[in-house]
Order: structure tokens, then C-alpha cells, then sequence
């Protein structure tokens, strides 16, 4: 019993510490990368590569069928924006993801936006709010309704807008949020919970008829 305890200990240390190898190596090549290094960033990509997939992933399956946009492409879209920020100075793998995040929002909403002018429907970017937000009810939203939502909650809490986005969008943990705003993981929980109740209130808010 003890022997496997110790086993199992072993196994969690050594699992830490390839992921702390990991964003080790990550954090060197964005670095490197920031200082004009364009191998650095040639060589960044497959290290990242599988963590924005999955990501990316995450999102899109809450999308409503019927959207064009693959993960995939998500992905290389979102790195090539990536690849043209020359005025960020990179520092670690929690600030490339949480930047990631935003790029990926800014597709999805810009791409929202023009089916939206050429279609003058929003159904095809519909999102499972209950699967965003892990409220009861099945209801859906529109991208654009909660990229409007977010910029609203941002004019009055940037924080809190901030945080939704990177666990929204990029799909940051709680722990990786924290690491990217500077805050501990129990504030981040606390404020995404607080974020997280507006924006349901605030999507699933019914119109008023003024008539």
C-alpha cells in the first residue's frame, strides 16, 4: 500500500515536472522569439500547436451546426495573426494563450458579422449558453450578442471581462488566468462566478415591448 503510494506520488511529481519543462521551454522561445528570433518562433508553434487545438476545439463544439469554420483553421488563422504582433513583448506561455484568446474571439466575431451582412441571419453562430456559462436551461446565444455582452461588462469591470473572455474563448483554467492577470485562484473563481451570472442574466434577458 505504501509502495504504491509512494508510486503514484512519483508519477504526479514527475508529470508536474514535465510541465513545468514544458512551459519552461515554451516561455524561452517566446522570448527568444520577442527579441527578432525567427527560428524561435518556427519552433514554438508545435509546441503550442496541440493546446490551441484543443481549445479551439472546445469552443467550436458548442457552436450551433451549420458554422464553416473549422477548429483547424481557427488555429492557423489565430497563429498567423499571432505571428504579426511586433509590438507585444512576450513572457510567458500563460500571456501567449490569453493573447491567443483574443485573436480567436476577433475571427469568430468578424467572420459573425460578415455572414451576418451577407446572410442577414445570425443562426449559423448560435452557442450553447448553458455549455459556456454551466447554467441550467438549454439556451443559446449568438457570438455577437456575447462579444457585445463582454464589451458591456468590460465599460463597468474589465477584470471580470477579461476573465470570461479567457475562459470562454481561449479556455484558460482558473490556474492559468490567474497566472496571466496577476491573481490568485480563488479571486479569479470568485470574479468568473460573478461574470459568469451577468452574462447569463444579461443574454437571456428578455426584450421590452415598448408598445
Amino acid at each position: 500500500m505504501l509502495m504504491a503510494h509512494r508510486g503514484a506520488r512519483l508519477t504526479a511529481e514527475s508529470s508536474l515536472t514535465m510541465d513545468d519543462a514544458r512551459d519552461r521551454d515554451v516561455t524561452e522561445l517566446l522570448q527568444a522569439w520577442g527579441r527578432g528570433d525567427v527560428r524561435a518562433r518556427d519552433d514554438l508553434l508545435p509546441l503550442v500547436y496541440r493546446d490551441l487545438q484543443r481549445r479551439a476545439q472546445a469552443y467550436m463544439g458548442r457552436e450551433r451546426a451549420g458554422h464553416t469554420l473549422q477548429a483547424t483553421a481557427l488555429v492557423h488563422e489565430a497563429f498567423l495573426r499571432l505571428v504579426k504582433q511586433d509590438r507585444i513583448v512576450w513572457q510567458n506561455r500563460a500571456q501567449f494563450f490569453g493573447v491567443a484568446a483574443e485573436m480567436m474571439r476577433r475571427i469568430l466575431v468578424d467572420r459573425a458579422r460578415a455572414r451576418q451582412m451577407t446572410k442577414r441571419s445570425g443562426r449559423w453562430v448560435r452557442v450553447t449558453l448553458n455549455d459556456a456559462l454551466q447554467q441550467g436551461g438549454a439556451d443559446d446565444v449568438e457570438v455577437l450578442d456575447l462579444d457585445a455582452a463582454l464589451t458591456e461588462l468590460a465599460r463597468f469591470d474589465a477584470r471580470k471581462s477579461q476573465i470570461a473572455e479567457q475562459r470562454f474563448f481561449g479556455g484558460l483554467s482558473l490556474e492559468e488566468t490567474g497566472r496571466l492577470l496577476g491573481l490568485s485562484v480563488a479571486t479569479v473563481e470568485r470574479d468568473w462566478q460573478a461574470a459568469r451570472a451577468w452574462l447569463y442574466a444579461r443574454l437571456t434577458r428578455k426584450p421590452t415591448n415598448d408598445a
